[in-house]
């Protein structure tokens, strides 16, 4: 089921047992058509709160992930600008580019990067830059980013990304194994970096290089 009343049911969801409350999220959420970033065969279970595989052993984040980690990169203050590590099938980053001015998402699948560009411009989202490269890198052209997201999960934070965050940035990211992951968020404090725990996920790895 595609329709808005299965969109409708997903976000409500989210509010009574997520426990997300962000109307900006929720908006966006209610108003983007998750199925046409999944493939048509897995179409009818677009709007269920799981996970689903999208090729080149990459999956689309459960909805609830991608509304708790959009939640607290914009809970402090909305970033005009924000860095995406991982574009994946493009969900994440089609939110992100629905309540922001302007997205810079890098993906190293090219498959992946060249399905997503045609979502983005089916939808019309013409604020997203996109580039096929290793995320570990970021995209320090474009640096600093007011915000940076990252949808793979390495074994620590990159420095690379931490380099290219504005002082006053907000980064937001799964780090550690397999089975023992964290989802951090990481904010300027008085003495350096402040690492908040926002609860355990489970990732794919952020790998290396490009394919």
């Amino acid at each position: 089921m595609t329709s808005q009343r299965a969109r409708d049911r997903m976000v409500d969801g989210l509010v009574t047992k997520g426990g997300i409350r962000d109307r900006r999220v929720l908006d966006v959420l209610r108003s983007l058509p998750r199925h046409l970033f999944i493939d048509e065969a897995l179409a009818s279970r677009a709007y269920e709160d799981t996970a689903l595989p999208i090729g080149q052993a990459q999956t689309i984040s459960q909805p609830f992930v991608v509304a708790r980690m959009t939640e607290a990169l914009i809970e402090h203050r909305l970033p005009t600008r924000v860095l995406e590590i991982g574009t994946g099938s493009g969900y994440q980053c089609a939110v992100l580019a629905r309540l922001v001015e302007q997205v810079y998402t890098v993906e190293r699948i090219d498959e992946l990067l060249r399905n997503a560009r045609r979502r983005f411009r089916k939808l019309g989202l013409d604020n997203i830059r996109s580039r096929h490269d290793d995320g570990r890198l970021g995209w320090s052209e474009f640096a600093p980013f007011d915000a940076i997201l990252v949808t793979a999960a390495g074994a620590g934070l990159e420095p690379a990304l931490l380099d290219q965050l504005a002082p006053e940035g907000c980064l937001v990211a799964p780090v550690g194994p397999p089975g023992r992951q964290q989802l951090l968020r990481v904010r300027a404090g008085e003495q350096g970096w402040v690492h908040e725990r926002l609860g355990e996920v489970s990732f794919v790895p952020l790998l290396g290089g490009t394919g």
